[in-house]
């Protein structure tokens, strides 16, 4: 397709194409073909000219656009009727031969619509010089074809006229030159040129003004120029005049250089945002003014951004962030929430973040960064949310083995105050009471307090479990929960197999002592007696245990659980006996220190028949196996 291609608007255009692909791809059912607007990718959404398949088209295109072309033949000709100055621009073409098969074309063809023909004058017209003007009027519509006529012209000495037709590229123009000998009278003159096509009422001018050997013809500068924060430039001014002019740099109302000459140069050094603008080279020589603009473009990092003051809101509450900076070009500012994106990111200079009905997770660090192609800046803010104390799941009562151990956890800013209360004994309790193994920490916006009841009475419950309370509060409120007992009928159950496993351990000691004594009374003949009333002399008995220590160990456990219960009941299994006799409750004592060895005391003992006395005392010793 023509790289440029033009036409006169309200009339038509044919823009030439054929494409090719692959040889080795054979197209899926047919060979669909587009017509893009401005840029070939479907993704960025251009304004569809054409489509083989189907008649969706943008507004602008409806009905004016029709294929020429086979595309089967791999010819895409596109011709554009009715056009006007807003279809000016490029146009690519696509082709989808089904499946995976798309061809997406970096060629485009560029169309100029335009509403009046091109004058070729040259930049210098000198007196008594010929001239040549040269009208130009586009022949790409093959319904009609211009005419082309010069206005004013009976004006001129001598004119003469000649038509050419050039045709590149599969563009067709037709032009039509007028050359004539100017002359100082013919300065200011009006000249047109006129394009008519014939059947129709399409007609269009185009005037200019001879300007000859008077002011200066042409005053050239830099183009616009980009150059960086620091960096130095030299600004051109050339100037076409005859006499020479006086040349002028001016920025703004303020002349920066002045000189005789046909050109002239401006350097700047060090240059920075104040520096960016627009600077004007002015040429004068006594016959008129002339002057030529270019804008310099200082580029620069972003600045630090202004942002809030750090704030500190109650929950609930709407605040919005500014961010303002300055850039060159303008950077983008985005908003991070301790280093995660939050909002929009936007391309102004000033950015507002709107915060609705904050939350406490809502307190953090907001950062705005300002970033373009040089550079990135930031600045932050803290947004602090306060709120009423919250409890934790956490919170709850614990069995543990010295007793009871209860926990309770809120969230609050600031943070909250932590105490416990035993409603049965109308205590409360809080970091100045020590009984109850008080403890509190606190990280960040959560506190922890924790006590341990350790006996049974300042549980509380009423033998219904534990009965403790926690409150928490702060300066925005406060609340209060019964704390939940976790793990209570595991611990009973302990409780209970510990209870009976002891009880019968002590009972079996009793069983073995009773048997003991059973046995001596047998040997000394006196069956049915007391044996402790009986005997004359203090006698010493020991009996030998032999046990599993491990055993013994696990049984003494148990018997720890119910603490002094296990003394009431031994005492109980002692009734009947001397009072000077030692009682069980010693044993049962001996038993928890884990002694390998039982003793049992009778006063006034006599030895046994045949037995000699061992000093004042005798001993006997009889061995208990414990199965």
């Amino acid at each position: 397709m023509p790289r440029d291609i033009s036409t006169m608007t309200n009339s038509c255009v044919v823009i030439p194409c054929t494409f090719m692909y692959p040889s080795g791809i054979r197209p899926y059912r047919g060979v669909h073909g587009i017509w893009y607007f401005g840029q070939p990718y479907p993704q960025f959404f251009p304004p569809v000219v054409f489509k083989s398949r189907t008649d969706i088209v943008h507004e602008s295109y409806k009905g004016r656009t029709k294929l020429l072309g086979e595309l089967q033949q791999k010819n895409c000709t596109l011709r554009i009727s009715n056009v006007g100055t807003e279809h000016s621009g490029r146009y690519y073409f696509r082709a989808d031969l089904g499946g995976a098969n798309i061809f997406t074309y970096p060629d485009f063809s560029e169309l100029k619509v335009l509403d009046q023909p091109n004058i070729d004058v040259p930049e210098e017209i000198v007196s008594n010089e010929n001239l040549d003007l040269t009208c130009y009027a586009p022949d790409n519509c093959p319904d009609t074809s211009p005419e082309i006529t010069w206005m004013y012209a009976e004006y001129l000495p001598d004119p003469q006229f000649s038509s050419d037709y050039v045709e590149e590229s599969n563009t067709a123009v037709l032009s039509n030159t007028l050359t004539f000998t100017p002359r100082p009278m013919h300065n200011g003159m009006l000249l047109g040129c006129r394009v008519h096509y014939p059947n129709t009422s399409f007609s269009y001018e185009r005037l200019i003004t001879l300007d000859i050997k008077y002011p200066p013809r042409t005053v050239w500068v830099n183009v616009t120029q980009e150059v960086m924060e620091g960096s130095s430039v030299t600004l051109f001014c050339d100037v076409d005049s005859n006499p020479v002019p006086r040349i002028s740099w001016l920025f703004g109302d303020e002349e920066l250089l002045s000189d005789t000459a046909t050109n002239a140069t401006l350097a700047l050094d060090g240059v920075g945002p104040p520096q960016e603008g627009v600077y004007t080279c002015v040429g004068d020589n006594g016959y008129g003014t002339m002057n030529s603009s270019m804008y310099l473009a200082v580029k620069y990092p972003p600045r630090e951004p202004w942002v809030n003051e750090s704030l500190t809101l109650l929950e609930g509450s709407t605040v919005s962030l500014h961010c303002m900076t300055q850039g060159n070009p303008p950077p983008t500012l985005t908003w991070l929430k301790d280093g995660v994106l939050v909002g929009t990111i936007t391309a102004e200079s000033v950015s507002v973040l709107e915060l609705e009905d904050l939350t406490p997770q809502g307190d953090g660090q907001y950062r705005c960064l300002a970033e373009n192609e040089h550079g990135r800046s930031s600045s932050s803010l803290n947004i602090t949310v306060e709120f009423a104390p919250v409890f934790l799941e956490e919170s709850k009562c614990t069995v543990v083995r010295e007793g009871v151990q209860c926990v309770c956890m809120a969230s609050g800013n600031p943070e909250p105050t932590i105490e416990f209360h035993l409603p049965d004994l109308n205590i409360t309790i809080n970091d100045t009471e020590s009984r109850f193994n008080y403890y509190t920490h606190t990280d960040g916006n959560m506190a922890t307090g924790m006590i341990k009841l350790r006996e049974k009475g300042d549980q509380g419950g009423n033998g219904g479990g534990v009965n403790v309370h926690c409150s928490v509060s702060n300066m925005y409120g406060s609340e209060t929960v019964r704390l939940e007992l976790q793990q209570e009928k595991k611990y009973m159950m302990a409780v209970i197999v510990g209870t009976i496993g002891g009880v019968a351990v002590i009972a079996f000691i009793i069983a073995a002592v009773r048997y003991v004594g059973r046995n001596n009374k047998k040997e000394n003949g006196n069956p049915g007696q007391d044996l402790v009333s009986k005997l004359e002399n203090p006698s010493l008995f020991y009996s030998a245990v032999k046990k599993d220590k491990q055993s013994l160990r696990k049984k003494v456990l148990k018997t720890e659980l119910l603490g002094s219960k296990f003394n009431s009941i031994l005492e109980e299994s002692s009734t009947g006996e001397d009072g000077d006799y030692q009682p069980v409750s010693a044993m049962a004592e001996l038993e928890r220190q884990e002694l390998n060895y039982a003793a049992l005391e009778f006063i006034g003992g006599r030895p046994r028949d045949g037995a000699s006395a061992q000093g004042d005392d005798g001993s006997d010793y009889t061995e208990i196996k414990a199965k």
